[in-house]
């Protein structure tokens, strides 16, 4: 019998976890960045409600009605009806992104451990006020130069998971979960609690919260939409994984909007941990994906306790990237489990070796390669995934998907709003997101 999670409140904690990782706390900022401050927030928190959660019980329904991998998820012996075998195809996409995914996330954990021991160490000397020209030295010296201790520091990141993941559903992921989120949040509420006392908070809070309109484009909500996606590991095969471990009472609908509003409440915290101290020191937000790296340290070095502050901030980035990496690798594990019947030691290990040889080690080698499996895995498999679910369920699951849905939740008419939204709405919108990420 396939094991269920413990709890409710448990199975939500891994949801979040693997949801609150680079995609909240390192990529949201610096879009927000990028784009406006408040009109990239507020389109981000529209689309979150309106794409976001809509999309979660899509992958939450094909994965509790089949109880098995990402893959035979999509198989009409473990659905209970006829369905071709071509669909298969969908969550072999999913897997490919998620590998994807792995295979530049590991290194920014890598990264983000240079970074912790270097201030520790005192190699990253923040406690009198340092320039940007310092920060970008550091960055070539360190990250980019330093080729040996990034494989290194990546090699820890992927042992962290490794003994984790080892462990399985229950003794691994669950009791990271628990011990982990609420870590987080302390970490996070910690540091944001520190920005907003700054002198300068109020204008950078203005620029984060205060939207200007005419910077609400077209393009912006197909940018929010990707990013919508990045966030909530759709499209990777980890909700499908993780909702197959799910028991038939539980509320789809509680879970999936819990988990969307947490999401969404991190994200947003993230941002208040950042710009209050950009604007404080007089600068830019639109760094783009070096903010963290090469502008945050500016700022840490002119606060007091900036080392400690810093120290904090990494380590805040460290957990979240931590809770969703092991939740990242179990589609690949669970699917290897399955299909090949291997033990859970054996799929842990020839996972996260396969996945450090052909994805850790080249992204390490070559920024090229680190930026395309960001760019395929993020604007073309998990959109593709993303796009191969909705339709499953609007079209080929049809009436079984309705009352998959109503175990645990008997509200006819949200229901059927949800499936015919999810029918005829969804897959034009991540149509659109896909032209548009690719031309």
């Amino acid at each position: 019998m396939r094991y269920s999670w413990s709890s409710s409140l448990t199975y939500i904690l891994v949801t979040a976890g693997a949801t609150i990782g680079f995609g909240a706390t390192w990529r949201f900022p610096y879009l927000v960045g990028q784009n406006g401050g408040g009109a990239y927030v507020l389109v981000f928190i529209l689309a979150m409600l309106l794409i976001g959660i809509p999309m979660i019980l899509v992958e939450n329904v094909i994965g509790r009605r089949a109880h098995k991998n990402a893959v035979d998820a999509f198989d009409s012996k473990y659905q209970r009806k006829e369905i071709s075998k071509a669909w298969k195809i969908v969550g072999y996409m999913g897997l490919i992104g998620c590998f994807g995914i792995i295979a530049y996330y590991m290194v920014l954990g890598g990264r983000v451990l240079v970074y912790i021991t270097s201030i520790v160490l005192g190699n990253l000397d923040l406690t009198a006020p340092i320039t940007k020209e310092i920060t970008k030295g550091f960055y070539t010296e360190h990250i980019s130069n330093s080729t040996w201790a990034i494989i290194f520091y990546t090699i820890v990141f992927v042992l962290l998971n490794y003994a984790v993941l080892v462990k399985g559903i229950s003794n691994g992921i669950e009791k990271a979960a628990k011990f982990l989120m609420p870590l987080l949040l302390i970490c996070l509420i910690g540091v944001v609690a520190r920005n907003l006392t700054l002198d300068g908070a109020y204008e950078g809070v203005r620029f984060y919260l205060y939207p200007d309109f005419s910077k609400i484009t077209a393009e912006l909500f197909i940018q929010v939409l990707g990013q919508v996606f990045f966030a909530l590991s759709l499209g990777f095969g980890v909700m499908i994984t993780l909702s197959s471990y799910l028991n038939k009472q539980e509320n789809l609908v509680k879970t999936a909007t819990i988990t969307g509003v947490i999401n969404t409440i991190i994200a947003l915290l993230a941002g208040f941990m950042i710009f209050p101290s950009l604007f404080t020191f007089g600068l830019e937000p639109d760094s783009g994906e070096r903010l963290v790296f090469e502008v945050l340290p500016i700022v840490f070095s002119k606060m007091y306790f900036g080392s400690a502050v810093a120290i904090g901030f990494f380590l805040l980035l460290l957990l979240a990237a931590f809770t969703t990496s092991i939740t990242l690798y179990e589609p690949l594990i669970t699917a290897l489990q399955e299909k090949l019947g291997l033990s859970r030691t054996k799929a842990v290990s020839w996972v996260l070796i396969l996945t450090f040889i052909a994805g850790n080690i080249p992204c390490i080698l070559d920024d090229g390669i680190f930026n395309s499996f960001d760019f395929i895995s993020g604007n073309i498999f998990f959109v593709l995934t993303a796009l191969g679910a909705a339709i499953f369920v609007g079209w080929i699951l049809g009436n079984d998907a309705k009352e998959e849905l109503s175990n645990g939740f008997n509200n006819k008419k949200i229901i059927n709003a949800w499936f015919y939204y999810v029918k005829f709405f969804i897959p034009f919108l991540i149509l659109i997101v896909f032209v548009s990420g690719i031309f």
